[in-house]
Formats: structure tokens, sequence, C-alpha cells
């Protein structure tokens, strides 16, 4: 019996109540509406696990301004600003149970109104809908509800940048964690 074509793929649309953690410092309050991708889904039709791809050109990540991001309550310093470009998100993700589980990984860019610029910060790490747990930091995701909303959270060790001085007010190398509310949506 034929259900219809199976969708071949997913637009993921990154959400505004997202968080980021690194090392001892609190946790940053991340918007990051706007942000998102269009993946392709491998599967056999009735399969429940999917592979899916987003490729990193079509990956939009909005940046840590001052205005997308507070750290205890207040805005990130006018000019500093953290881009993200993303080099790998890929994974799979489970029709039947919501699950999803995607390799991240990416560069963090640090600038400082165009005085400072720090070496790349190079992320690797599991993002998923289950538990996450580090030597620091803890989290448990949310999976994919049934208007494709989802929690997806991780943990990563930052190996140092090379930059002394960011390395020592980072405490690098050291962990961080991921905490991205997101939604994915089945195109056919």
């Amino acid at each position: 019996m034929n259900s219809g074509p199976v969708p071949s793929r997913v637009q993921l649309q990154t959400g505004a109540d997202c968080a980021l953690a690194i090392g001892r410092y609190p946790q940053f309050r991340y918007d990051a509406r706007g942000g998102g991708g269009l993946g392709e889904l491998d599967g056999q039709e009735g399969a429940t696990h999917q592979l899916v791809r987003f490729p990193a050109e079509g990956l939009s990540i909005p940046p840590l301004t001052g205005r997308t991001t507070r750290i205890l309550g207040l805005p990130l310093p006018p000019g500093l600003s953290i881009t993200i470009a993303a080099s790998q998100l890929a994974g799979t993700l489970n029709a039947a149970t919501g699950e999803v589980a995607l390799r991240f990984q990416a560069r963090f860019r640090f600038r400082l109104a165009g005085l400072y610029q720090a070496p790349d910060l190079l992320i690797d790490t599991q993002l998923g809908t289950g538990l996450v747990r580090g030597r620091r930091h803890s989290a448990v995701g949310q999976t994919l509800g049934d208007a494709g909303g989802a929690l997806l959270v991780g943990v990563a060790v930052v190996p140092p940048s090379g930059d002394l001085w960011l390395d020592r007010f980072l405490g690098l190398p050291d962990e961080a964690l991921a905490m991205l509310r997101c939604s994915m949506t089945p195109i056919a």
C-alpha cells in the first residue's frame, strides 16, 4: 500500500529560545530566529530512520551580537560579534520517535569592532534530542513534536585557539554546551 510520496527534503528553522555556554561562564541566552537551511533526506519508503544532510553552503546561523545574545540578562557589548560558519550538519532523523542525531562541525569567529579578530574556535559535536553530559555541562533535548519543533543539545570539547589571550580568557581547552530550539518540516 502506498502512503503517498516520501519526503525527500526537510526545512530546518532555528528558533528564539536557544542557549550557549563555554567553560565556567554562565549560559548565554541566544535568539537564533531567522536561521536554518534546506536538508536532503535519504531513506526507504516506510523506514523509520532516515539520513539527513544540510549542505553547509545553504545553512544560515545568526551571529551572536548584542541584538541576539544576552548573558546574565545583559546584551553582549557593542562591537562584539561571534559568527558561526558551519561545515557539517548531518545525521539521522527517526520519524516514528522524533529522535534526531546530527553531527555539527563549525568555526566560531570572534570579532571586536574591527580591532581584534581571534583565530576560529573549532567545534565538533553531536546535537541530539536526548541527554548529553560532559564533565562540566549537561542538558536534555526534546524530540520532534507534532508541529516539528525540537530542542537539540550537544556538548563539545573546545580545543585551544592558539591565541594566548583568548585561550586564557575562555580557559581553553574546556567544554561548550549548545541548546538549539528549532523546527524541522518535511517537504515532499
